[in-house]
């Protein structure tokens, strides 16, 4: 078994929420991580009888996906109540529970807003159609076009037109996601208000986190425009008056308190707005999260086809948003996977052949980069798409329009199925894999989603036993905490052209880190730049053990290395 050379070190502790440089956040999804009343279903009990297990990973804070009221026709991003917890979750005596919990092991709670729309079960959707003008202008209704059509020929983002049917109105309501998930008009100066207040009655309850879903669609124009070509997305993303809402939420709710982080999804954006939404002078949010570097496996921009991962691109796209967002002081939030994405170490590695080194070089690469890391549940032990054989396995709304959409494009079910097995969200919302035992200890009864096969051998009990993912990440958390120079260090991207191997380089006053990152399953022959290689330099982490560095550097199969250069 290959070794690598640290040894063990708990959570440090000690930090203030405005250091969240230095800081490693989980994204938990409520719905798979543990059930604690055999329901089949994810609770905030469930989450409580884990934290000693978060607290030994060593995290600083952890991202719940929403947990309010809702239908669950997109699986809790179609919020009926923003203020109540979902009783499919718990109580709110449960939540605080988990909150008091948490802060017993130096951990805080970010909450997940969505705020670019409602589920039309939500009271203002109920009492717009019945007729209240004042909540009809809490949403954004238009009257067809003059020849009978729809307002404009947008398309919602999970197939089929973005526009429906406003009751028996004769108008047509925007939703940009499911039909049951209407827009909310951010313009009426009321809208803001109210989710104003959802935030400050939160910061009450103690959380000190938010991730606002798809924030930068909320800056709809006044007149809405019909698309041209592929253009579509431009008409409703990183508007202008975006910044000018958040800035406002900002100094209204989260931004009178210090100790809060906020992080943005931000789809679509550009490095230019990156930097415009997370520079600290001008009072928006902590980071954002882009998605530009997981398209790199969509052919022609499109997401539900077959093929393989562009790794030059994903290096261009990975060092553009480093350099960029380092030159403008902007700031990235660091992932590989989330509850949208299958697992990256399906994607982008080779689970099965070399499964710990396709792990830790996935968690180093994005780790000691300049951003704050997330990770998502289940990556630290290293699990992997379920690839379900059946497309009634899944229970995401969009794989099954998706499916649905290639079926009528002429492809076969098996064609049909290897891009759905591929590209599901539902990849990685499988039940967390606890143990070895029935539905993987997730559940005594019977899953809401069905457990990924190779529980047996991926499991938390099986992999903090004898594995060695889960220490590799609680390494990785350890050195930002204790070396200044991966919280706070410049980035330079090196070897930019070199076709298998993903490096660069760390630095500030007092070190600098040369990391490389192979990506390829083989051996590999690198030439390290002589400006590196003649310098002293000592082995900082790696997962291979501890090697010297040279001029001429063979790489292992998924081997990453990270090394300090002495000054």
């Amino acid at each position: 078994m290959k070794l690598f050379a640290f040894s063990h070190s708990k959570k440090t502790g000690g930090f203030t929420m405005k250091d969240f440089q230095k800081k490693v956040i989980y994204q938990l999804y409520p719905k798979s991580f543990k059930d604690s009343d055999g329901n089949g279903i994810g609770d905030l009990q469930g989450i409580i009888s884990k934290v000693p297990y978060l607290a030994e990973l060593g995290i600083d804070m952890i991202w719940m996906n929403p947990i309010f009221v809702s239908p669950q026709m997109d699986n809790g991003y179609d919020i009926t109540d923003y203020y109540a917890i979902d009783p499919v979750f718990g109580t709110m005596a449960d939540f605080e529970e988990l909150i008091g919990k948490l802060k017993q092991h130096g951990i805080e709670i970010m909450f997940d807003m969505v705020f670019n729309h409602t589920s039309t079960t939500h009271e203002w959707f109920r009492k717009a159609l019945a007729g209240d003008k004042e909540y009809q202008d809490y949403y954004i209704i238009r009257d067809p076009k003059e020849d009978g059509s729809l307002p404009t020929n947008w398309s919602s983002k999970f197939g089929g037109e973005a526009w429906a049917p406003f009751g028996d109105t004769g108008k047509y309501y925007l939703h940009l996601f499911d039909v049951t998930q209407a827009d909310l008009n951010w313009r009426n100066p009321k809208v803001r208000e109210e989710l104003q207040k959802v935030v400050n009655f939160w910061l009450e309850k103690g959380i000190k986190g938010f991730r606002f879903d798809v924030l930068n669609l909320i800056g709809k124009d006044v007149a809405l425009v019909d698309s041209e070509g592929s253009n579509e997305k431009s008409l409703y993303t990183d508007r202008p008056i975006v910044h000018e809402y958040i800035r406002e939420l900002n100094q209204a709710s989260f931004g009178t308190l210090e100790d809060i982080i906020t992080v943005g999804e931000m789809s679509s954006t550009t490095v230019e707005n990156g930097i415009l939404y997370s520079n600290p002078d001008r009072n928006e949010l902590s980071m954002i999260f882009s998605f530009h570097h997981l398209k790199v496996d969509y052919k022609d921009g499109e997401k539900w086809t077959d093929q393989p991962f562009d790794f030059l691109e994903l290096k261009r796209i990975l060092n553009e948003w480093q350099a960029g967002m380092s030159d403008g002081n902007g700031w990235n939030a660091l992932f590989w996977n989330n509850h949208d994405q299958p697992r990256a170490n399906s994607r982008f590695g080779d689970p099965e052949r070399y499964p710990f080194e396709t792990a830790s070089m996935l968690a180093q690469t994005i780790h000691l980069l300049r951003g704050t890391p997330y990770i998502y549940q289940g990556e630290e032990i290293g699990m992997t798409n379920p690839d379900y054989d059946d497309i009634s396995s899944y229970r995401d709304i969009e794989s099954h329009n998706a499916y649905r959409e290639l079926k009528l494009a002429g492809l076969t079910h098996q064609e049909a199925m290897r891009i759905i097995k591929q590209k599901s969200r539902d990849n990685s919302r499988t039940p967390m894999q606890w143990d070895s035992s029935r539905h993987a200890g997730f559940t005594t009864g019977e899953p809401w989603l069905q457990v990924a096969a190779n529980y047996p051998e991926v499991n938390v009990e099986k992999e903090c036993a004898e594995g060695q993912i889960f220490r590799y990440y609680q390494e990785l958390i350890r050195i930002r905490k204790e070396h200044a120079v991966i919280a706070d260090g410049s980035y330079e991207g090196i070897l930019l052209d070199d076709s298998e191997v993903f490096a660069y380089i760390r630095e500030n006053e007092e070190e600098k880190v040369l990391v490389l990152n192979h990506f390829y399953a083989g051996e590999y022959t690198i030439s390290v730049p002589e400006e590196w290689a003649s310098k002293a330099s000592s082995f900082l982490v790696g997962n291979y053990g501890e090697r010297q560095l040279a001029s001429s550097f063979t790489l292992n199969p998924y081997e990453t290395i990270a090394f300090r250069i002495i000054k």
